[in-house]
């Protein structure tokens, strides 16, 4: 397919900034009102595809099963759509504070640094990103604290925007990834950070206290990801006990999702686009879950993009979920003949975007494209903290 075919208007209003919330007006000790926000990740809208059918659903449906026009599917009401003994797989990566803020030394040039990955403990070597990138060059010594110790030194180029830094922190490795990590914030994406309104006293973007929690899953456990497994954003705590209560399985995998999910795809063929490499691992405990409930004749529904992507990585060809450790770069766009998982959620996605390609792969180029048609048509929300989609095999 053509990456035009991915195409469409997305409003600018109807891109998420914040998870779905509600908010509060209060009066503070001053007498004056302020508003405070509350998240309700699973009160999200959800629009379900029926594949085979080839229909969708929007609304709730009443006793006779019709449906409510205007009472639109929650996100909560997604295990309306399962049962017991289906299962469905986590990505349980976690987001680290990535994204740092420092100063150039002797010019005092304010420079935004993204960590990527920890190349080596020992030396303290981490891949990032650097921005603005013409004014770092080997040798220059970057401060991120006003006491000055943390200091780093950069060591080589390894893209336009890529550089390696060796951090000049003498301490153990837990102490100094404590301090590193106290000093970032959350990695959000500049589409969210850049459209908000600016904070008091910043005079550019920043993340909020709040987003470190907000851009973290309830289930994440391996450190790694610089973004957010998004769909996994929508469950809570109580919806994850409705599940044990009715009956349906959890199995976690691990992928920890890099920035090459917002990478622009420069080429209209898409044989041609390669994907960045993302590591990922898979182990015993989900394989005997997710295999058992395939052989039972259950459902396995993969719960995002990055889960597809990991399992169809290490699926075998007779259809079971095979242990695996290492690293993926999978592109999956349409027309793609899937061997694990029978349903899908993920979230409504950016025009021209691998994301929605895996998804119209997964669910159907036509009717996924229908689906964010009408998405757009009533006021959907898009994006990392944006509404969801559930695709289903019948």
């Amino acid at each position: 397919m053509k990456l035009s075919q991915f195409d469409f208007k997305l409003p600018k209003e109807q891109v998420a900034l914040y998870p779905h919330s509600i908010y509060r007006e209060f009066e503070n000790e001053n007498g004056q009102k302020e508003t405070f926000r509350i998240s309700r990740r699973d009160e999200a809208r959800m629009m379900v595809i029926h594949r085979k059918s080839q229909t969708i659903d929007m609304y709730r449906k009443n006793k006779k099963g019709n449906p409510m026009e205007g009472q639109y599917l929650e996100f909560r009401d997604i295990l309306n759509y399962f049962e017991e003994g289906d299962t469905f797989v986590f990505n349980d990566t976690k987001v680290f504070p990535a994204r740092l803020y420092g100063t150039k030394e002797k010019t005092d040039a304010k420079i935004e640094v993204f960590l990527l990955r920890e190349l080596n403990e020992e030396m303290r070597l981490w891949d990032v990103l650097v921005e603005p990138a013409r004014k770092i060059r080997i040798g220059n010594k970057l401060f991120f604290d006003e006491s000055g110790t943390m200091v780093a030194e950069v060591i080589d180029n390894t893209t336009s925007r890529g550089r390696t830094l060796r951090f000049l922190y003498d301490c153990p490795h837990d102490e100094f990834k404590r301090e590193l990590f106290a000093l970032g914030e959350s990695p959000l994406p500049r589409y969210i950070i850049d459209n908000r309104p600016l904070q008091p006293g910043r005079d550019t973007p920043h993340a909020e206290a709040a987003d470190m929690d907000d851009f973290q899953t309830i289930f994440a456990k391996a450190e790694g990801a610089v973004t957010a497994p998004a769909t996994g954003l929508h469950f809570t705590r109580e919806l994850m006990k409705r599940m044990e209560i009715v009956g349906v399985n959890k199995a976690y995998i691990t992928l920890h999702c890099g920035l090459g999910n917002f990478n622009a795809i420069e080429v209209e063929d898409l044989t041609k686009h390669k994907m960045d490499s993302e590591q990922m691992a898979i182990h015993k405990e989900a394989c005997d879950i997710v295999n058992a409930t395939k052989a039972a004749g259950h459902r396995v529904c993969a719960v995002g993009t990055s889960v597809v992507k990991a399992t169809e990585t290490a699926v075998g060809t007779d259809g079971m979920l095979k242990e695996y450790d290492g690293w993926t770069n999978k592109f999956i766009f349409p027309p793609y003949d899937f061997g694990l998982s029978n349903c899908m959620v993920a979230n409504f996605y950016h025009p021209l975007s691998t994301l929605l390609m895996e998804t119209a792969a997964f669910g159907g180029y036509e009717i996924v494209m229908k689906a964010y048609n009408l998405a757009v048509e009533h006021g959907y929300m898009f994006g990392c903290f944006g509404d969801a989609l559930l695709i289903l095999d019948d």
